[in-house]
């Protein structure tokens, strides 16, 4: 009996081998193993399907509603309204089931409908017909039954159906090239390796007989990892194991280029995808308008509970009298007077709670969720923010943060690709000292074009000269760049240079391209890759061929990327370029103060810059080096953190060659930009992970830095001199000693603050000894707030979402916003409260992460001081005013208990308490929060200090809450005791005649509440009319189109369709209300009163106490008279 798939299973499952945990293992073909290998164990995995609706037919009700009421709002009028069935109150459950039910089901259409959207996407995606190799033939299927281990034939221009790893290409070298711009937004080729023992298979016979398994980890999201290897099944052989990476795997929704065809197995699928794991939903982000929303919303549901209580204690304090408990008129039945003293007070409670709950707006929800949604496509239309050379504009990822985007007071920014183009041009390199200039100077010596090519030809010693070749040569061969034909590459339209059009360079890195353009400028050229072999063109025109061995690539930790090559001499060379910081420490040889003086000298003039060195293996070191790479990518567990030791110990003992420099212009208009956010009141803070002389040539050129700002450093090189303890107490000194003299008539110092990542880590450590009390990070935070700008250079991606997170943290919580274009950047776009994502050229995966995405850096500009600014405006006046009509609505409603004997009667009938919110008074806001202009554009974008005047919640802030409430409960008393004052004079209510006791009858208290509702909606329609700045036909035609709809149905109500109702009170009471004169001066007569103290402290504040704002409508009010502006503001501003 053999033992060896029991030993197998039990090694596998029992005896805790790590590298076991979290794999898979595939079947290619699904074939058995062949006997003696691992036990063939079937394991199940989802199938190719796409889904990423929400819901199915079955299920959309249930949880649709379920989902809806786990919102306080909608489950507080729930209770309501079951409360109004089981109880007997005072109005119908239709006055909160209606105004319910039409939230519920205006929210359920508009997500159905979404979610309808995705199933027809969903279908369109899953029905997409795949050719899948079975049985030696090809064999068309649809996408939704693919399964882990099918073998996939893809053919150019096809996108793949799921993820695969790749086994042979119509190719020669087994490779193929990808887009992935559906993905991360690079259109670059990139390029994609069969292993060595599968690419010779070229027909589905040959790739049906492949007997093999792949081991592999469990999905994961990050698309740049993958850790897996291939076992090979031969005849009377041991398997084979190839380690795969990366390189070998092609995603789902990548596009095939350049390749005729592909054959590759099929191992995520369906959900397990990493697009379908990337697009999943992120963390939700609350606006501070939200939140002050919620708060009010607190103090109205107290505001609403007293009311109850006040009504239901005065109510047994006034029935405390016999003759008031039971009236001549309305005797107890048996039942209520057994029933327990507590239990009839709690169900009066209730009763109020029903009558008293509509100053709780639930329509107001609705309101801002269709504001945010509809006021989202403002932005999207903006042809301001549409970019010509990239042919897309903004795009919204969310609608929920747009008024967060007037509240901004840090922002942070990245350097690369975001304040500069991204665009780079090979400026010069500098070899043992000596300095060459394409097409310009060489050590001295103008040259011309043509002479350029010589100019290695005039450098003085042997030992340079050999130091010449190897960095020319080292800069052509350590690099990932494809040379491309034109006709075979997709949407590209610059060539090499003027002698060979016909060819192009194509890396997923700008900085691989110039510095391979440069070099072929200074006379290398590279020519291409074939069959592993790197061919370059020299001075001499000879072509050298050197064997690619291996490729140790970029990484962010690092910082540097190396490559092994043999020459046709037999030598092993290993080729290493990367930051100064990284090369510096490793080199032992070379010219290194030379050099490091040049690299320095360019930083400071904002360049971009690299160093280039060397190292000589044997043949013993090279095996060495082999195995070490080879362990590391055999291991399916902690792969990464085993390449890195390697590397470490591979890249080391080098000789220093030289270095590059590289120039990456300011984007256009991004100085303008920065200045425009600092007179707007925000920080600007740029993180980054270039060199600290770099960065800072850069914020001095964006206008961050000012040449009168004095610098203030916090970086490694001072704390060495000083302790970290020390800086941080001498810089505190400095910046507050500053803050002190700023009363004073002495000049104030503007302070900028330089911190490099390593100090940056110390500072954000608890300092031990002081058990975390005593830390420096409250020092830290206090020096950046006198500072008008920060500067964090060597910045790792992890350390930008901390430095937002720690100024999120502080105890001003101010609103933070991160703006960044590359995948490093992702982290904290994700943390600050608004990310804003820049199309750029390092790949889309900010622009998908972010909420909002824009093509450059200047539009911000006008995302914030100008959308911003209305945004918040809008909404901010929408829940003001929303709470302030509502107080209107039901203010009357409790004093109207007071004449009542707390009898929880209502003041407005049915149909007025039902459709108040609903139809009469929500048209008008909406639209108010949608187009309303309170300044031109033209005035926000010119001063951008007008954005100050709405900065820190200021419009949303208690005492302007508190205003809008005593408001609306002056108003509501108005509304009362005036129509009550008036409904008592004989003279008003019988029409200028007699009263009778019929006419005594006819104005009863239906009349009453339908006089003091009239004076309501009016007065609460023109008050948001004298608040309305920017006037269009729309808003004519909505704010006295709601006032005409309110009187066409309140006659149609009481005159014309009561025959149809089972209740008559409403029987022509509109008209017989309106037949009355002194009843229409009464109306006028109480909107004029409820609206002026308003319009006279709207005077007053203009004239006594006008902010920038309202200075500012002043000047486009003359604009107007002068007939320069076209829109027509009102006089009021306030």
């Amino acid at each position: 009996m053999d033992f060896s798939v029991l030993r197998n299973l039990i090694s596998r499952y029992c005896a805790g081998e790590e590298y076991w945990v979290d794999s898979r293992t595939v079947y290619i073909g699904h074939k058995e193993p062949p006997l003696g290998a691992d036990a063939y164990i079937p394991q199940r995995y989802p199938d190719n399907r796409i889904v990423s609706s929400k819901y199915t037919l079955w299920n959309f009700i249930p949880k649709n509603l379920f989902e809806q009421f786990r919102r306080i709002a909608n489950f507080y009028f729930l209770l309501i309204f079951l409360v109004q069935l089981i109880i007997d109150t005072p109005t119908s459950p239709v006055t909160s089931g209606l105004p319910l039910f039409f939230v519920i089901t205006v929210t359920a259409i508009k997500q159905g409908y979404e979610d309808w959207l995705r199933h027809k996407a969903d279908r369109s995606i899953n029905e997409c017909p795949v050719d899948v190799v079975q049985e030696g033939t090809v064999v068309r299927t649809q996408s939704h039954k693919l399964r882990v281990g099918d073998v996939v034939m893809a053919r150019e221009d096809e996108t793949f159906p799921c993820d695969l790893i790749l086994l042979s290409s119509s190719r020669d070298d087994g490779t193929c090239y990808v887009t992935t711009t559906s993905l991360d937004g690079e259109s670059s080729h990139k390029t994609y390796y069969a292993v060595p023992d599968t690419m010779a298979f070229k027909t589905e016979q040959e790739v049906d007989s492949l007997h093999a398994t792949i081991e592999c980890e469990q999905p994961q999201p990050d698309l740049y990892k993958f850790v897996g290897r291939i076992n090979i099944y031969k005849e009377s052989e041991d398997p084979i194991a190839r380690p795969l990476g990366a390189e070998n795997l092609l995603l789902r929704g990548a596009t095939l280029k350049n390749t005729e065809r592909i054959y590759a197995v099929a191992i995520y699928t369906g959900m397990d995808t990493k697009m379908t794991l990337n697009y999943q939903s992120k963390s939700q982000k609350r606006s501070a308008v939200e939140k002050s929303m919620n708060a009010f919303l607190i103090v109205y549901l107290c505001i609403l509970i007293s009311k109850a209580v006040i009504n239901t204690v005065l109510k047994y304090a006034w029935q405390w009298s016999p003759d008031h408990d039971e009236p001549w008129y309305n005797h107890r039945t048996e039942i209520d007077r057994e029933r327990h003293v507590v239990i009839r007070a709690f169900t009066d409670f209730l009763a109020f709670m029903v009558l008293f709950n509509y100053i709780i707006p639930v329509s107001m929800y609705v309101t801002v969720e269709m504001q945010k949604f509809l006021g989202s496509y403002f932005i999207a239309w903006d042809k301001d923010m549409y970019d010509e050379e990239l042919g897309e504009g903004a795009q919204v990822n969310t609608s929920d943060l747009n008024e967060e985007l007037g509240q901004v007071e840090y922002v942070f920014t990245d350097k690369t690709g975001t304040l500069t183009e991204n665009n780079m041009e090979f400026i010069e390199c500098c070899v043992d000292g000596h300095v060459y200039i394409p097409h310009a100077i060489c050590n001295g010596q103008i040259l011309s074009a043509a002479s350029s090519i010589d100019m290695i030809d005039s450098s003085p010693g042997g030992y340079h000269r050999e130091h010449e070749e190897l960095f020319f040569r080292a800069l052509c061969l350590c690099h990932t760049v494809q040379v491309k034909e034109e006709e075979t590459v997709d949407s590209i339209k610059r060539g090499i240079h003027q002698g060979k059009p016909t060819s192009f360079y194509i890396s997923s890195s700008p900085d691989e391209v110039a510095l391979v353009e440069g070099m072929k400028r200074l006379g290398y050229t590279y020519l291409r890759l074939k069959d592993r072999h790197m061919e370059i063109l020299n001075k001499d025109d000879e072509i050298e061929r050197f064997e690619l061995l291996h490729v140790l690539n970029f990484d962010s930790v690092r910082r540097r990327m190396s490559v092994i090559v043999k020459s046709s001499a037999g030598e092993y060379l290993l080729f290493c370029k990367g930051a100064d910081s990284s090369i510096f420490p490793r080199v032992v040889s070379g010219k290194v103060g030379q050099v490091r003086a040049r690299v320095e000298q360019n930083a400071l003039e904002g360049l971009r810059t690299l160093c280039v060195a060397y190292r000589s293996l044997s043949l013993v070191e090279y095996e060495e080096t082999c195995h070490q790479l080879s362990d590391a990518k055999l291991a399916l567990q902690d792969r990464e953190q085993r390449l890195a030791q390697a590397y470490d110990l591979i890249e080391r003992d080098f000789t220093l060659l030289g270095a590059t420099a590289v120039e990456d212009r300011l984007q256009e208009k991004a100085a303008d930009t920065i200045e425009s956010l600092h007179k707007a009141g925000m920080k600007v803070w740029v993180l980054t992970g270039d060199k600290m002389e770099t960065a800072a040539a850069t914020c001095y050129a964006s206008k961050l830095f000012r040449r009168s700002t004095q610098i203030l450093e916090l970086t490694k090189k001072r704390t060495k001199e000083q302790s970290l303890h020390d800086v941080l107490f001498d810089l505190s000194r400095t910046v507050l000693r500053q803050r002190s003299l700023s009363g004073l008539s002495v000049d104030c110092h503007d302070y900028g603050l330089i911190i490099d990542g390593a100090t940056l880590s110390e500072v954000l450590k608890p300092s031990p000894e002081s058990s975390g009390s005593g830390n420096y990070r409250e020092i830290f935070l206090e020096i950046c707030r006198n500072c008008s700008a920060v500067l964090c250079c060597r910045m790792a991606p992890l350390q930008k979402a901390q430095i937002v997170k720690l100024i999120k943290a502080s105890k001003e919580h101010p609103i933070t916003l991160a703006i960044g274009d590359g995948a490093n950047d992702v982290s904290m776009i994700l943390e600050a409260h608004v990310g804003i994502g820049i199309m750029g050229k390092e790949g889309r995966q900010a622009a998908r992460n972010s909420d909002y995405a824009i093509p450059k850096f200047k539009h911000l500009k006008k995302m914030l001081l100008v959308h911003g600014h209305f945004y918040y405006i809008r909404i901010a006046e929408l829940v003001q005013y929303f709470f302030y009509k509502n107080v209107c609505f039901i203010f009357p409603q409790f004093l109207y208990q007071f004449f009542c004997g707390f009898s929880q009667q209502p003041l407005y009938d049915t149909a007025y308490l039902t459709l108040y919110n609903i139809s009469f008074t929500s048209l008008p806001i909406l639209l108010y929060s949608l187009i309303e202009k309170h300044v031109s554009i033209e005035t926000l974008k010119r001063d951008p200090t007008l954005y100050r005047d709405v900065a820190k919640n200021s419009l949303l802030r208690w005492p302007v809450f508190l205003y809008w409430t005593c408001l609306g409960l002056f108003d509501a008393c108005i509304f009362f005791f005036g129509a009550y004052f008036l409904f008592d004079n004989t003279t008003f209510t019988s029409n200028g005649q007699l009263m009778t006791t019929n006419t005594q009858m006819m104005f009863g208290n239906w009349t009453f509440g339908t006089l003091v509702f009239t004076v309501l909606v009016f007065t609460v329609t023109f008050k948001l009319a004298l608040d309305t700045h920017h006037w269009t036909w729309i808003n004519h035609f909505v704010i006295w189109g709601s006032l005409l709809f309110y009187v066409i149905f309140s006659l149609l109500w009481g005159g014309i369709i009561w025959p149809f109702l089972n209740y008559q009170r409403m029987y022509y009471v509109f008209m017989q209300m309106l037949s009355s004169g002194p009843a229409w001066l009464s109306i006028i007569l109480l909107i004029t009163v409820s609206l002026l103290p308003d319009v006279v402290k709207k005077v007053l504040c203009r004239t006594l106490w006008p902010t920038a704002t309202e200075r500012a409508q002043r000047v486009n009010a003359d604009g107007v008279c002068e007939g320069s502006v076209s829109s027509v503001p009102s006089p009021q501003s306030c």
